[in-house]
């Protein structure tokens, strides 16, 4: 009994001690928290100070014309030219930067330390150019990057630069900075200081990677130094765009895995880096632990200089030395508050971080990588999976099921072929990366060295490039999601769901095929075998108008596996799905009616991985971007560009066309780009297609008067001009008199399309109005007195 009571009275103390420290400890977390939160609270009020103190907010509400000393604190940059209606925004440099000293209208001079942002237009207000296209060897061919360089992008961080600008309250971001400083003009910058040593031995750095890539593919030459320094202003839209649809654009930034892969190569493979058996290049070298310990906090601070000194490689540098040490030491557990602690100490040296996507991503991704990613592959090896592809297929399904709530809220998207892609790619990261870095330290003293080196760090970066837009190209890459945080829970639900279910068919072959098999079907959709569940497209289709929101592109049946493209819309992977579902392999001739924007910046969807004869244009070459832009793309792929004229007559298998419109020079001069429109009158299997382009009332009575009556009286279909705008001629419309009107618009447009009275006028005439934004892709098919629609 005495033994039972001792016992009984040593268990009741044990569980008071443990009670108490329990208590003790608790009470401790709440202390820190609280302290967390009132030095973050402090933090961020230090911070919101300086955007409220001195004359730049004042002078910004006034809207004033001053002229004020900045220094740079991140590179410039240039924006990416967007798609407005039927033109492309001009790009603009972008500078973040501290106005230090600041003279208002009044002539009163004041120093101060305000953040600012500073855009400086650098549009160059090129005036109109018609006649031929470019020959070979002029500037239309001159890559966009440079074409489009400014003397300011040349600036680095830590450069005072004097400028006169319209001070303006910030619209966006107005919480980290106080105003927008407008710098009209191109010119280059008044510079007031050079930068800094490190800076200016940083931007030799890069300079140099840029110069050891520039006799690269077109792709090696873009993606090297944005998996290197984050430089992304090689980059073209269309790849761009790729990247972003299959969820590779963590490469193109300057993340913790180029950090991590650059510190393995150093201190070893993980789990070796504190044995004596370690391998990499500092115990090849001889280098003791603590001398490597301090070499890598040295790499660290070059990466950090040399990748930019902005709040976002800090948070790479932290994150991505998190996560090597966790994989190097083997105790990711421990390392969860290291994590903590390293968020903490970038929230308190840059509050707005804590309101930032792309940094939340990268502690999602992070954290998933120390604690879900190991589980994973440890579950998967205990199903007889591989030991490497276990931890690849763990590491990239960690990762994007906790990232991906997030990303759905940003873009309102979710890729469904975003693991494979990761998956695939992640083969050549490292290599492009090592290589890459290689090159970027050889330059400066070997440039010959430096660019053998980037000639092999093409393939890899060439290999991810494909990928990316293989993916993008896939009809069933994506679907689209609710881009809320209630789509966001939704969408964490039904990864759980799908992490559960995946638990139970690992390690079962038969469910496991048929799964894998289910998934390359949604993704790839053959056309054989979507024609057979769907409809689409369907047998015999002669015409299709693609889905591309607010543009125009048309496919022309020529054979099996073989259209005519008229229009390639505002979107190179609409078109390009397009034209994967349909199994369009082979064109021979791509029409682009005229050069607005939402008419042929989809060129590269067209020309992606297929065989294109040639491009016709028509000859009023404005806007001269836009033209330039063709005319380079067809340049890159040695494609003849020639110029559609009244009169023309071409035929291809069962399809042939005339051309019905602009004139010839000695014509009419057209108002503008629409009304230079290629106007086509095409025949297949005995129908009969009219196509407008943009075509305005002015034209379509010059339209109406030259052409003969029995070509515009006999038709079948009419591709309704300029998106089904107000602006139609009515005697057109009633002398066409068709049985299908087609239009193609997007949906919530800006500008009202199609109009109602152009509806009622076509229906008032017995057509039937069909148009891609309510009714999706549209396929004609059958003969001229069994005339078939089907929608996808």
């Amino acid at each position: 009994m005495a033994t039972v009571c001792l016992v009984t009275g040593g268990a009741l103390l044990m569980t008071r001690r443990r009670s108490r420290t329990r208590s003790v400890w608790t009470q401790v977390s709440v202390a820190a928290m609280l302290l967390c939160i009132a030095a973050a609270a402090a933090s961020a009020g230090l911070h919101g100070a300086d955007l409220r103190r001195g004359p730049v907010p004042v002078l910004a509400r006034h809207y004033a014309h001053v002229t004020a000393d900045i220094e740079l604190t991140a590179d410039p940059r240039l924006t990416r030219p967007r798609i407005k209606g039927n033109h492309a925004a001009p790009s603009a440099v972008v500078v973040e930067a501290e106005v230090r000293r600041v003279r208002g209208p009044d002539g009163r001079t004041t120093a101060t330390r305000t953040p600012v942002l500073v855009i400086v237009d650098v549009s160059s207000g090129r005036g109109r150019r018609s006649g031929p296209p470019s020959a070979p060897g002029r500037e239309a061919q001159a890559p966009p990057d440079e074409r489009a360089r400014s003397p300011w992008l040349s600036l680095l961080p830590s450069t005072r630069v004097r400028v006169a600008a319209q001070a303006v309250p910030a619209l966006a971001g107005g919480d980290r900075v106080a105003a927008v400083l407008r710098v009209r003009g191109g010119g280059p910058p008044e510079v007031v200081e050079e930068p800094s040593a490190a800076q200016r031995l940083a931007g030799r750095l890069r300079a140099g990677l840029r110069e050891a890539t520039d006799e690269l593919e077109p792709d090696a030459r873009a993606l090297l130094p944005g998996f290197v320094v984050g430089d992304t202003s090689r980059v073209p839209a269309e790849l761009d765009e790729a990247f972003k649809a299959t969820d590779l654009t963590h490469l193109l930034a300057v993340s913790g895995a180029n950090f991590t892969i650059l510190l393995a190569l150093f201190i070893g493979p993980p789990g070796l880096a504190q044995r004596a058996e370690r391998r990499g290049l500092a115990p090849r070298l001889g280098i003791s632990l603590r001398v490597t310990a301090l070499v890598g906090g040295a790499l660290t601070i070059g990466f950090v200089i040399v990748c930019r000194p902005d709040p976002s490689v800090v948070r790479a540098a932290a994150c991505g030395s998190i996560a090597l040490l966790a994989i190097a030491t083997g105790r990711r557990r421990s390392l969860i508050p290291a994590l903590a602690t390293a968020v903490l100490l970038l929230v308190l040296y840059d509050p707005w971080l804590a309101r930032s996507y792309g940094f939340l991503l990268s502690v999602l991704a992070t954290g998933a990588l120390l604690t879900l990613a190991p589980r994973w592959s440890a579950a998967l090896q205990r199903r007889r999976v591989p030991p490497r592809p276990a931890e690849a297929l763990a590491a990239a399904g960690a990762a994007q099921a906790v990232c991906a709530p997030v990303v759905a809220v940003l873009s309102a998207h979710v890729s469904l072929v975003a693991v494979p892609c990761n998956l695939l790619a992640e083969f050549a990261v490292a290599p492009a990366t090592v290589l890459g870095f290689a090159t970027l330290a050889t330059a400066p003293v070997a440039m010959p060295v430096a660019k053998c080196i980037a000639w092999c760090a093409s393939w890899p970066a060439g290999w991810i490039a494909d990928i990316a837009r293989t993916g993008a190209s896939l009809p069933g890459a994506g679907v689209d999601w609710p881009g809320s945080w209630p789509g966001a829970l939704l969408l964490a639900l039904v990864t759980a769901a799908l992490v559960l279910v995946g638990r139970r068919l690992v390690g079962r072959p038969w469910p496991v095929g048929i799964c894998l098999v289910a998934f390359l079907l949604v993704v790839v959709q053959p056309p054989s075998v979507t024609r057979v569940i769907t409809g689409w497209p369907p047998p015999g289709w002669r015409f299709v108008m693609c889905d591309v929101g607010q543009g125009d592109a048309t496919v022309l049946a020529a054979g099996e596996g073989t259209g005519v493209v008229v229009d390639a819309g505002p979107d190179p992977t609409l078109i390009d799905r397009c034209l994967t579902t349909l199994g369009i392999t082979r064109v021979p001739l791509v029409v682009l009616t005229h050069f607005h924007a939402d008419h042929v910046a989809g060129l590269p969807g067209v020309l992606r991985g297929r065989t294109v004869g040639a491009i016709e244009t028509t000859g009023y070459e404005e806007p001269v971007d836009q033209a330039e832009f063709v005319h380079r793309e067809a340049a890159a792929r040695r494609i003849p560009v020639t110029r559609a004229v009244a009169g023309e007559e071409r035929r291809t298998g069962g399809l042939a066309w005339r051309v019905l419109w602009p004139p010839p020079d000695s014509g009419p001069v057209p108002e503008g780009p629409n009304d230079a429109s290629v106007t086509m009158l095409v025949r297949s299997a005995g129908l009969t297609l009219l196509l407008l382009g943009d075509l305005e009332p002015p034209a379509q009575r010059d339209l109406l008067r030259s052409a003969a009556p029995a070509d515009l009286r006999a038709v079948d279909v009419v591709k309704v001009a300029h998106h089904g705008s107000a602006y139609q001629d009515p005697d057109l419309i009633r002398a066409m008199a068709p049985r299908l009107a087609l239009i193609s618009v997007g949906s919530d447009n800006p500008y009202g399309h199609p109009a109602p009275g152009t509806v009622a006028a076509l229906r008032a005439q017995g057509a039937t109005v069909l148009r891609t934004d309510e009714d999706g892709a549209i396929a004609v098919a059958g003969t001229a007195r069994e005339l078939r629609v089907a929608r996808d």
